[in-house]
């Protein structure tokens, strides 16, 4: 219904920094710096993501430089101690990457970013090609929506539709993406139906309601 974005494409950026697999420690932490980020692609062919190096990848080397594990820190951090003798993306990288698809909503993209503890996500298409990458800081970009296009969207794609007029009289009011619906309506019965509508809406931090219920001439 809504025609604001809703998919990753909308927000991902385009211009991505990655690496190979036989990118060197050293390359991959000057690129990090260069480019302010916390993860990198890893690409092998003609750009197929087969891993991400991230900064949690690289900090086993620090962790573990001058320490001694006893026997029960080496069988718990297997995978840290390996990662601290890597030279190598190939060595360092965890594959296979999580990734998303350009046309996943924004919604999924972040539950995706949620459930792995990850800031950013490599955009790939069918076939595993790098397309972009999508941050959590791209996902929170429909936050600067003004509150008046905010307002605009509710009236045409859910007031419209579910309170039309002249029988039910609903104002929108939106102050800092807080929709507020305010007036008449026919049938008060659609509220929870336009909550979870308006809330679907790009932009709506909450939504409120003081709407009674007015009565058809029939009545």
């Amino acid at each position: 219904m809504p025609s604001t974005p809703h998919i990753v494409s909308d927000v991902m950026s385009h211009t991505v920094a990655a690496v190979g697999r036989r990118a060197a420690f050293k390359e991959i932490v000057q690129l990090m710096q260069d480019w302010k980020v916390s993860a990198l692609p890893v690409l092998e062919g003609e750009g197929r993501v087969v891993g991400v190096v991230s900064e949690a990848d690289l900090l086993p080397k620090e962790e573990f430089r001058d320490s001694d594990p006893d026997r029960a820190t080496q069988l718990r951090r297997l995978d840290d101690l390996a990662k601290a003798g890597g030279l190598t993306a190939e060595d360092l990288m965890t594959s296979p990457a999580l990734t998303v698809h350009a046309n996943a909503t924004l919604a999924q993209a972040a539950r995706t970013m949620a459930h792995a503890k990850v800031k950013r996500l490599p955009v790939v298409d069918e076939v595993g090609m790098l397309q972009g990458i999508v941050s959590r800081a791209d996902l929170l970009k429909v936050f600067l929506r003004t509150d008046e296009e905010i307002a605009e969207e509710v009236r045409q794609e859910v007031v419209a539709h579910l309170f039309p007029a002249p029988v039910s009289a609903v104002q929108v009011a939106v102050q800092n993406g807080v929709v507020k619906l305010t007036g008449h309506a026919r049938d008060t019965s659609l509220v929870p139906v336009a909550a979870r509508l308006v809330r679907a809406v790009e932009g709506v931090v909450d939504v409120e309601f003081e709407l009674t219920r007015s009565e058809s001439p029939a009545e």
